[in-house]
């Protein structure tokens, strides 16, 4: 390690968590386009704010019709490393104790609020390094850019706008996951369950359910509105579902029910509750009237079942090696008296095609009394762990933390997805659970200054 930089990154991370309280207060989660911010006004003041940031490091910056920027840290020198982050936010959600959610405070060693760890601290601790590289005026061969963007959870249109007119380096790697590297990310399935039926009046019934703010998000919140439901009849189902679930369920007005649960990624969704899956499973067992409606609310249970998240009710479930399992939760929930919606996301290994994922499931669900629809299916992406690039990078890793680099493969997809010879590289320490998508999301201000001395480390050794 550099022991210049890494005292300088040091004597300045004051500096860094100063800049990332400043950018996590910017509520940028996308919203509809508003004359030329295509993401919302918040995604746009945020952008700006990593622009200002940029410049402020000394770099040279471009503005891509407010999609995304980009920070060169010397435009002069040859395009060889493009470091990939995005500023925007999923949606905060509900849950949080020690913040709220774009208040961001430092406690304990820790910045909690939402983009902390999912993606604004660490795009600017690999800003920071290349600042530390700059200041010390220590010089580069091979030129790097930062990419930031804006769309990132919700489909990565910014992306693809910038490639729309520029090429990828020859080597990239986004600070948007966990160390050491990620070299496979699986691929992703997506698919909706939908039902239309004459509306049934008899009580007691069901009026609505809402769960779920993004797809990729196993959801912690369930609401449950009713008409003629009796409270003391549902009251022993509730405390039944409670316990087998894990959850809290309450009556949060006369007839409306909240179920409380736990979020996650949808990546690993085995490490939440998932709020609408109880409450449709509260649904089937409540003494409500037999209708249409119920009836095919009674399936998803058998579809999805509660705390099952490979896929096999749908018949899906699948492994391998190099990748290992694939992981299948329901994410997003919507019933009124005359429609129901359900939409699941599944991160598929390298093994899954269409014959064995998306047809099987088409069937499953379409047997079931659903109409199915999909996107159709994300390939995985994969970048060789003998590449020596994928070598170099777990070298730095390896030579800052002390701590054994090994290549790996995740179900959550990066910016890099679709790019040749791109890798997520951090910044996340492994055995750190950053509730990135979940409340209180935080990062350790220790962990962003050990990213930035990893991302310094590496870019010398690739670009010196």
């Amino acid at each position: 390690m550099n022991q210049e930089v890494k005292k300088w990154i040091e004597a300045h991370k004051d500096e860094l968590v100063e800049d990332v309280k400043a950018l996590c207060s910017i509520p940028s989660v996308n919203a509809p386009a508003a004359g030329d911010e295509p993401f919302g006004e918040e995604p746009y003041k945020a952008l700006m704010k990593a622009m200002e940031i940029a410049e402020s490091y000394g770099f040279t910056t471009k503005n891509y019709d407010n999609y995304v920027a980009s920070a060169d840290f010397d435009p002069a020198l040859p395009h060889s490393l493009d470091i990939l982050g995005h500023t925007d936010v999923v949606p905060a959600g509900e849950g949080w104790t020690v913040t709220e959610p774009f208040k961001i405070i430092e406690k304990d060693g820790r910045l909690y609020g939402r983009g902390t760890s999912d993606d604004k601290g660490p795009l600017l601790a690999s800003m920071f390094a290349l600042k530390a590289i700059k200041e010390l005026g220590i010089p580069l061969k091979k030129g790097v850019r930062v990419i930031i963007g804006s769309d990132e959870e919700t489909g990565s249109t910014d992306i693809a706008h910038y490639f729309e007119t520029e090429k990828p380096a020859s080597m990239t790697f986004s600070p948007d996951a966990e160390f050491p590297i990620i070299n496979i990310e699986k691929g992703q399935f997506r698919g909706k369950l939908s039902a239309g039926f004459a509306e049934d009046t008899a009580t007691p019934r069901v009026l609505s359910l809402e769960a779920g703010v993004a797809l990729n998000a196993v959801p912690q919140k369930a609401v449950i509105r009713f008409e003629g439901l009796d409270r003391a009849a549902a009251e022993p189902v509730m405390a039944e579902v409670s316990k087998e679930c894990n959850v809290e369920i309450s009556f949060t007005a006369d007839q409306e029910i909240t179920v409380i649960g736990e979020s996650a990624h949808a990546s690993t969704p085995e490490s939440g509750r998932n709020a609408g899956l109880a409450a449709v499973i509260l649904l089937s067992r409540l003494p409500l009237h037999e209708s249409e409606e119920l009836k095919l609310v009674k399936k998803i249970p058998a579809l999805f079942p509660y705390g099952v998240t490979d896929g096999s009710g749908i018949g899906i479930k699948l492994h391998d090696e190099e990748s290992h399992d694939l992981s299948c939760t329901l994410d997003l929930y919507h019933i009124d008296p005359a429609h129901m919606e359900f939409s699941f996301d599944a991160r598929t290994p390298v093994s899954a095609t269409k014959e064995n994922c998306e047809d099987r499931a088409a069937a499953a669900v379409k047997a079931a009394g659903f109409t199915w629809s999909t996107p159709g299916m994300v390939p995985p992406h994969v970048v060789s762990a003998d590449s020596d690039f994928v070598k170099t990078l777990l070298s730095a890793y390896t030579d800052v933390t002390g701590l054994p680099g090994e290549c790996m493969a995740i179900g959550g997809g990066t910016y890099v997805h679709d790019i040749e010879n791109g890798v997520a590289f951090g910044a996340v320490l492994p055995g750190i659970d950053t509730r990135m998508h979940g409340a209180d999301e935080f990062i350790d201000i220790s962990n962003l200054v050990t990213a930035a001395e990893v991302y310094a480390e590496a870019i010398l050794r690739l670009c010196s």
